[in-house]
């Protein structure tokens, strides 16, 4: 962790690096109470400061912590039992760290390395030779949900709330539907409201993790995703779809029927469409938390057809004659 990163747990709460355990406690109530999600629904700001106070507490609250984070500063979770530094039982290293300033190093590995350099410059597990390789370093982590029925790394001592992914198809999302999910060895059933979107985020009470401080379970928040549809497709908060027409209905104008999420309709194409050009139904599209309709957008696709009888023949060489529309006519005008 880069000294920069630092996080002083003992500001966090705003408590003096002599407090009593009892004090810290006290504190990190004060603050979790304040801060807690469910006090501050959809409050980001508040959920990141309730994750700093928990992760404060984790560690302040735990006194073999508390004396390595009090000695070692930003460095304390690299330095773990049975390490030369540790000042008990390894490598057997006997360094005083008392007073040492250890925001002068950017990471714990120069750290390490000065301090190698000033024994000798020789590491026990390279049997005195120094290899030069630098290592990596990691805070110890817990666990969360990222899907049903399997876990994903997650900092400890945070929130109790945990994410999973449920995947969705069109006519789920847009009806509502109602799901069984397994969580582990749990199984649950959840209700999806009408008009869940790509990134729609779903509480699911009480089905989080164990809170490790209050021993009460925090949240799962399900975001959806919703599964490619042959049809559909989204823009925005519109619904859109393409829509094949012939060269005669373009130029003439037709009535032809689209489907939308609850049903087919009669559309009025205008005489002279072009392809590409939309149209919108209103209040066909999809359906948002308060139950009102979207637009949907009907783009038009010009097809062509491939194989026509000799009478559709003759009659486009008619039209070919006699036309006087020229698309291309600007082109002459064209030069590097």
């Amino acid at each position: 962790m880069a000294a920069t990163d630092f996080k002083d747990y003992y500001a966090i709460l705003g408590v003096n690096k002599t407090a009593s355990s009892d004090e810290i406690k006290k504190a990190y109530r004060r603050l979790a109470r304040k801060y807690h999600p469910d006090m501050n629904p959809g409050n980001k700001e508040a959920e990141a400061r309730f994750k700093e106070v928990s992760e404060a507490y984790e560690v302040l609250s735990d006194p073999e912590k508390r004396q390595k984070y009090d000695q070692f500063g930003q460095y304390w979770r690299q330095v773990g039992e049975g390490s030369p530094f540790s000042g008990g039982g390894g490598a057997g290293t006997n360094v005083d760290f008392e007073g040492f300033d250890f925001s002068q190093y950017a990471n714990f590995d120069e750290f390490v390395n000065d301090l190698l350099g000033g024994l000798g410059g020789a590491s026990a597990r390279t049997g005195g030779r120094s290899t030069g390789r630098r290592t990596t370093y990691r805070p110890s982590t817990g666990t969360g949900y990222t899907d049903f029925g399997s876990y994903a790394e997650q900092p400890s001592g945070v929130s109790a709330d945990r994410e999973a992914s449920i995947k969705l198809g069109l006519s789920e999302a847009f009806h509502g539907v109602q799901k069984r999910l397994s969580l582990g060895n749990e199984t649950i059933e959840v209700r999806i409201p009408p008009g869940a979107k790509n990134g729609s985020r779903i509480r699911v009470k009480g089905k989080g993790s164990v809170s490790s401080y209050t021993q009460q379970r925090g949240d799962l928040y399900l975001i959806v995703e919703l599964l490619p549809h042959s049809f559909f497709q989204f823009e925005g908060d519109n619904l859109v779809c393409e829509v094949p027409v012939t060269p005669d209905e373009a130029v003439l104008g037709a009535q032809i029927e689209v489907p939308t999420p609850d049903g087919t309709v009669n559309v009025n194409v205008p005489p002279g469409v072009r392809s590409g050009q939309s149209l919108r139904l209103r209040g066909k599209g999809w359906r948002n938390p308060k139950g009102d309709r979207g637009d949907q957008l009907v783009k038009i696709q010009l097809v062509t057809p491939k194989d026509i009888t000799p009478t559709e023949r003759e009659y486009y060489e008619k039209i070919r004659a006699s036309r006087t529309f020229n698309p291309r006519s600007n082109l002459a005008q064209v030069k590097l």
